[in-house]
């Protein structure tokens, strides 16, 4: 098999390690709805738990979080391509979830969320009246109102 010497390749690495340390890093995060509760999925490896901060403000769910490593005196760095620095996502929430009654949990690397739905969101049947209440205005005596 033979390989392309790509000048721009050590380069591009350089570019890449530089941004990451300084950039912040999008976050990848499921989501999904099941039965009454939206369900959100955020890949956080390698963040300690005590750096995660959600809040929520006029709908729009903000996570942040923090990964650090930084070596040691006397370490000698063979690769460094873990993204290292502040993870910031938001997600905007629509009207008919319950933003009071947020819960969330982290284990194995993994955030999940779960929000409820909003009563007023949930289905809901429609009573259809059949019993001819409803009344019903011949024209002569719609004309004579208007008139009126």
């Amino acid at each position: 098999m033979q390989t392309q010497n790509d000048p721009f390749r050590l380069f591009d690495s350089l570019l890449d390690q530089i941004t990451t340390v300084r950039s912040t890093g999008n976050v990848a995060v499921d989501a999904y709805r099941r039965g009454e509760d939206v369900w959100l999925h955020f890949d956080l490896p390698g963040v300690a738990a005590d750096s995660l901060d959600i809040d929520v403000e006029r709908n729009v769910l903000t996570v942040t979080a923090e990964r650090k490593w930084r070596p040691t005196d006397g370490d000698h760095v063979y690769f460094a391509e873990r993204r290292q620095g502040t993870y910031r996502r938001q997600i905007t929430l629509g009207q008919d979830v319950d933003t009071e009654n947020i819960e969330a949990d982290y284990h194995d690397g993994v955030l999940t969320v779960r929000i409820p739905v909003a009563e007023k969101a949930k289905p809901r049947k429609i009573a259809i009246n059949t019993g001819g209440s409803v009344p019903v205005v011949e024209a002569a005596e719609a004309s004579e109102a208007e008139a009126a």
